[in-house]
């Protein structure tokens, strides 16, 4: 790992008889969120969140709340920190691997959150043994994980040289797509065709996350910078809007898709981001 990642666990990979001590890592960098205050339009004073009893409309401190649910309408059970506390699972370092499964049966929906798994010292050979087994086999581990009060169901899949653990959400809170109430339309074969050809025509072999940058924080960030050097803000209309506007038939969209002349790979390429001179404006 790089000397930049600090763990923020001790684990164990535990099935069977085999323990592999290993380190948790967050695999993701905190992106940094364009937020915004609120501010009074006036005079730019920055204004606070206040909570006010509904039944009196007097100010209600935090060392006042207590936390309750709503079983019925207006109607709410009461629970103290102790309560809450004792309804939670106790933490465990120990992540509980019951299953191994083909990576391609987890659909993508189910994934949470993702982190990086390295050994701890000492158990490089198990570890190494578990990520070529997996990779070798084209299977995942599905286990139990309990963590902050809460279990977690994980995968633990093979990425490069080492393991990627996925939290996964579970099935109770994954909606059905039934709710959405989407009728089937049928398609001809002369209509399939010829999205199967615009999709070869816009397939490559693999997906490159460095081909996409966030535009849309790079346009805030200039604007930001415009804001602080005094300038105005114009925004401009999206050019993918006005292109949707034009589409009227489909049969007659895929072939205008097909007949338009292709692009180079590297003009499709989104533009990275300047190097960071617009938050060091901000910061100013």
């Amino acid at each position: 790992m790089p000397t930049s990642a600090r763990p923020i666990a001790s684990l164990t990979l535990s099935f069977g008889l085999v323990a592999i001590p290993v380190k948790l890592y967050s695999a993701t960098v905190a992106a940094q969120k364009m937020s915004f205050n609120f501010l009074r339009a006036k005079d730019g004073s920055r204004v606070k969140q206040q909570y006010v009893a509904v039944n009196d409309g007097k100010l209600v401190e935090r060392t006042e709340m207590a936390k309750g649910y709503e079983f019925a309408k207006d109607q709410f059970v009461m629970f103290s920190p102790r309560e809450l506390k004792e309804l939670e699972e106790k933490t465990s370092s120990t992540i509980d691997i019951t299953e191994f499964v083909p990576l391609e049966s987890v659909d993508p929906i189910y994934f949470s959150g993702t982190y990086f798994l390295a050994p701890d010292k000492g158990a490089s050979k198990p570890y190494s043994l578990l990520a070529t087994a997996l990779k070798t086999a084209d299977q995942c581990a599905v286990g139990r994980w309990i963590s902050r009060g809460k279990e977690h169901v994980v995968v633990i899949r093979p990425l490069s040289d080492g393991l990627a653990l996925h939290q996964l959400h579970f099935q109770a809170d994954v909606r059905s797509m039934s709710e959405l109430g989407i009728e089937p339309v049928r398609v001809s074969e002369a209509e399939l065709k010829l999205a199967n050809q615009l999709i070869e025509h816009l397939a490559v072999k693999k997906f490159d996350p460095a081909e996409y940058a966030d535009e849309f924080k790079s346009r805030v960030e200039a604007a930001i910078k415009r804001k602080v050097e005094g300038k105005e803000v114009s925004i401009a209309e999206s050019p993918v809007a006005a292109r949707g506007a034009n589409v009227i038939d489909l049969m007659q969209a895929l072939k205008a898709s097909l007949s338009a002349k292709p692009e180079d790979p590297a003009t499709r390429r989104t533009p990275k981001r300047a190097p960071s001179a617009s938050r060091k404006a901000v910061k100013r």
